[in-house]
């Protein structure tokens, strides 16, 4: 039977609140669909973000297989703000400014090859003069051994065990396989150089056409900025190049001079060496160039070879503490620590390349913003220039000192 009031008619159950949607519309609208359907935007979600996935790895991948052009154009760029003055110098005065930059470069190749030439004939003769002393080397040190360690070791018996030993053997048989690979190595760097030439030619011939055709996306405020950090980069880098030339100078000069009077051969072409690879491999390079003088002022006498030495190390002290600071003050105004971590973390990115370019980036960097940086006066301080300040109150420690120690008393005598 049906439930009914106190009144005898059948009780009526309120129903539950209902809510009003608006026809047409879904209480989950935008998460499902009527029906149960994907809602519209999803798809285009979905490829909105593959899209972009696969956009993220083909520029990935792209960079990868560019990396190398992109650090050639680098030191393209690098080369024509180095050249930048001296072009700009002989287009000012009416020449040229592709025939200028031709010129230059034309006296830069010359110079390269005139020492490299040099250099290679040096080291031919060298090569040479050790392998036809090489057996009276080779008697002596055994004369030597068998002195020493009373042995009786003999020439022929040591030629016969090299050349037939695997070791000889296996070694032969690797440099004939690596021919092909030296020849391709010789030929990348090759591409390289004359990739990094035809850049820096562009760069330095057409550098105003460059300036203008990158002031002309930006707007007026920002291309004084951008004139004024290429103007800093010139000035920078071609400071940085005359201060290393001026160095490389100078301790070609004092090499020559020590080698003339040791009497050790091709003495000026080793006094340029070592200025030019100490100057410009930055790190290792003074310890890479002294490498050659000694081994050719071995071949004269084993003990020049430690005079030589020595000079280096000493050379490389005056140089570091006295020659360096004056010369770059001026022209790159970088401090020794800054330069110093400025290379490590070139070298680590781009390897003797980041090396090289790694001071006049630096610098160029710290000149642009050093011109943004708002500076205050220093407080006249005693901190400030490296003193502790002193505050009369209180105990000296020589006193703290005393009042800790057990069984004092404040006459100065020790408890019973």
């Amino acid at each position: 039977m049906a439930p009914t009031a106190e009144d005898g008619e059948p009780s009526v159950r309120q129903a539950a609140p209902t809510v009003t949607t608006q026809p047409g519309r879904s209480p989950l609208a935008g998460a499902v669909a009527p029906g149960g359907r994907m809602p519209r935007w999803l798809p285009r979600a979905m490829v909105l973000a593959l899209a972009l996935i696969a956009a993220f790895q083909l520029g990935s991948w792209a960079f990868h297989q560019l990396t190398g052009l992109l650090i050639n154009i680098l030191i393209a760029f690098f080369l024509a703000l180095a050249v930048e003055p001296a072009v700009s110098r002989m287009a000012a005065r009416g020449m040229r400014r592709g025939l200028a930059t031709f010129l230059v470069f034309f006296g830069l190749t010359v110079v390269i090859a005139g020492f490299v030439t040099l250099l290679g004939s040096m080291l031919a003769g060298q090569i040479i003069k050790m392998v036809e002393g090489f057996p009276e080397y080779l008697d002596s040190l055994i004369n030597w051994t068998n002195q020493t360690f009373h042995t009786e070791l003999k020439r022929v018996d040591i030629q016969e065990g090299l050349l037939h030993s695997d070791w000889l053997r296996k070694y032969v048989q690797n440099s004939a396989a690596g021919v092909l690979d030296v020849s391709t190595q010789v030929l990348g760097g090759l591409f390289q150089l004359l990739t990094v030439g035809l850049f820096s030619f562009y760069f330095a011939a057409d550098g105003p056409r460059l300036r203008r055709g990158l002031c002309s996306v930006l707007p007026p405020a920002r291309q004084a900025e951008v004139l004024r950090a290429w103007e800093i980069a010139v000035d920078k880098t071609g400071g940085y190049l005359y201060s290393r030339g001026l160095m490389a100078l100078i301790s070609g000069v004092a090499h020559y001079i020590l080698l003339e009077i040791m009497g050790v051969p091709y003495a000026p072409v080793l006094g340029v060496w070592v200025g030019l690879v100490s100057q410009f491999i930055p790190t290792i390079g003074t310890y890479l160039a002294g490498a050659l003088p000694m081994l050719i002022a071995f071949t004269v006498d084993p003990w020049y070879a430690v005079w030589v030495l020595g000079f280096v190390v000493v050379y490389q002290q005056f140089e570091n503490y006295m020659l360096q600071p004056k010369l770059t003050a001026k022209t790159v105004d970088i401090h020794p620590a800054v330069a110093f971590g400025s290379v490590i973390a070139g070298t680590a990115l781009l390897g003797a390349v980041g090396a090289l370019i790694a001071i006049p980036a630096v610098a160029t960097l710290q000149a642009f913003l050093g011109a943004y940086v708002k500076r205050y006066a220093v407080t006249d301080d005693p901190r400030v220039h490296g003193h502790r300040s002193r505050t009369p109150s209180g105990p000296g420690a020589l006193t703290r000192a005393r009042r800790l120690w057990p069984g004092r008393r404040p006459g100065g005598r020790a408890g019973a």
